[in-house]
């Protein structure tokens, strides 16, 4: 059945291999399968933990472009900026007259943000609460959420409820979960989850001799080339396994426990499978470079097919509130 699916994505950076494994490729299948696919760039919520004006602006032309050439295609997918849609901010001035300060105060991802040093502004607090302005303004009955996303989800789905029940009428959809098919951990060159925040990353769109580069600088550990070596334990082999097919994940588990099987000829292979992958993606990211105003065009009618939708729900939202407007 038909759902309408909601997503967004930080522009905080570059998009790198975790983004592809844990988001971006759950969001191409789910418009293949048809679905009504609502993807943005929330660069509102980006302003909680940068002011840099032009890191902002290049990273959200890239998000975009990133998205368009790994394969969501505007005429399936409704693919536009958070900041082309005000009324999702005023949708979250109503959500925050009836958020309780405790539900917030219970935020874990805000009580970690801080913790790893992220100024404790008011942005970074009501975080949740803009993203449920984002789900509910476009009627999302289905989130693709991963684990750490879980409870803000709930936090909307408690913030429908309230101003439901404030009003007196179902004015908002409450949303539901979709537990998408997303790789658990997708780790990095530190054998962390990948991540920004860690520099740990393997980016999706740098020449073939970067991403070789960066790939030789994966954390391994000192076993001799000629020694049986454990690929359960290998950040290396970790990574293989999501881009190799069955057989040859197989085969280079097998060479691992033979020995004479070196880390370095494990990465030489990764990067030639991450280049070959990505290989389709990076000519179209160049063509994208190069016709800016495509881009721009692409920008300009998402926001505007996602704004009738938003102001859909908004004025029903401000007829039950009783807010008068002359428009």
């Amino acid at each position: 059945m038909k759902k309408r699916i909601l997503s967004g994505i930080q522009p905080s950076g570059r998009l790198h291999v975790g983004n592809w494994f844990g988001a971006i490729r759950q969001h191409v299948r789910l418009q293949e399968e048809g679905h009504d696919c609502f993807y943005f760039v929330a660069n509102y919520h980006a302003l909680t933990s940068t002011q840099d004006r032009e890191r902002l602006t290049d990273s959200t032309r890239h998000i975009v472009m990133g998205y368009l050439a790994l394969g969501i295609d505007p005429a399936r997918s409704t693919l536009f900026l958070q900041s082309d849609v005000p009324q999702v901010v005023e949708l979250a001035w109503f959500l925050n007259c009836v958020c309780p300060m405790g539900l917030l105060e219970r935020a874990t991802s805000y009580k970690d943000k801080v913790a790893r040093g992220m100024m404790a502004n008011v942005g970074l607090f009501a975080y949740p609460v803009l993203q449920a302005a984002d789900i509910t303004a476009y009627d999302a009955n289905l989130v693709p959420v991963g684990a750490d996303q879980k409870q803000h989800l709930e936090i909307t789905r408690d913030l429908v409820g309230k101003l439901n029940q404030a009003y007196g009428a179902a004015l908002l959809v409450e949303p539901e979960p979709f537990i998408v098919d997303a790789v658990a951990v997708v780790p990095g060159l530190d054998g962390q989850k990948m991540s920004k925040t860690y520099d740990n990353t393997i980016e999706v769109f740098v020449a073939p001799k970067a991403t070789s580069k960066r790939v030789m600088q994966i954390v391994t550990d000192s076993t001799p080339l000629e020694s049986p070596k454990d690929p359960a334990t290998c950040n290396v082999y970790a990574l293989l396994k999501l881009f190799a097919t069955p057989e040859e994940s197989a085969e280079i588990g097998d060479a691992y426990r033979r020995g004479g099987y070196g880390y370095g000829h494990a990465k030489k292979r990764l990067a030639e499978l991450i280049n070959e992958a990505f290989g389709p993606a990076r000519e179209r990211y160049t063509d994208l470079e190069a016709h800016p105003d495509h881009v721009d065009d692409v920008m300009r009618e998402g926001g505007k097919k996602a704004r009738a939708v938003a102001e859909a729900t908004l004025a029903r939202v401000r007829e039950a509130a009783g807010i008068l407007t002359h428009r």
